[in-house]
C-alpha cells in the first residue's frame, strides 16, 4: 500500500519561506537553522514565486563569486518550480522528483504554499518501490 501525503499532514507544516528580496545569507541562515536544504519563495499572499536549495547556493552564489549578503533570492531562485498538489502519494512525489532531477517539491493548494516534501522524507517501502519500477523500465 502507498502511503498518501494527506492535507492534514501537509497544512500542518511550517516550509522555511522568504520574499524574493530577501537576501541569500538570510535564506542560508534559515536552512541552518531549521535544518533543511530549500527555502520557497513566496509573495506576501502567500503565492509561490521560486524555490532555492543548497545547490542553488553552491552553483549560483559560492560558483559566480556573488556576495552572498548582497544577492536577493529573486536573481538566484529557480523560477516557477514543479509543484504538487496535497493529495498526490508518496511513489508520486518521488517519481516527479526523480524525473525532474530535483530533491525538494513545494506542495500547492490553490495558489497557496502549504507545506514541501524532500527526497530524505521517504525512506523504506516507497524508495523501494521507485527503485524497483526504475529497474523494471531500465530492462524493458
Amino acid at each position: 500500500m502507498t502511503r498518501k501525503l494527506m492535507p492534514d499532514v501537509v497544512h500542518d507544516q511550517d516550509p522555511v519561506t522568504l520574499g524574493p528580496a530577501a537576501s541569500v545569507q538570510d535564506a542560508c541562515r534559515q536552512m541552518r537553522e531549521r535544518s533543511v536544504g530549500a527555502v520557497l519563495v513566496t509573495d506576501p499572499g502567500g503565492r509561490l514565486l521560486g524555490i532555492f536549495t543548497g545547490r542553488d547556493a553552491v552553483a549560483r552564489v559560492l560558483a559566480e563569486g556573488r556576495d552572498a549578503g548582497k544577492t536577493a533570492l529573486s536573481d538566484v531562485m529557480t523560477r516557477d518550480p514543479a509543484t504538487m498538489p496535497p493529495g498526490m502519494n508518496a511513489i508520486e512525489a518521488l517519481r516527479l522528483m526523480q524525473d525532474g532531477g530535483f530533491r525538494h517539491v513545494p506542495i500547492v493548494e490553490g495558489n497557496r504554499v502549504v507545506g514541501i516534501v524532500s527526497r530524505r522524507d521517504f525512506r523504506g517501502m516507497e524508495q523501494a518501490r521507485l527503485d524497483e519500477e526504475t529497474g523494471l523500465w531500465e530492462r524493458i
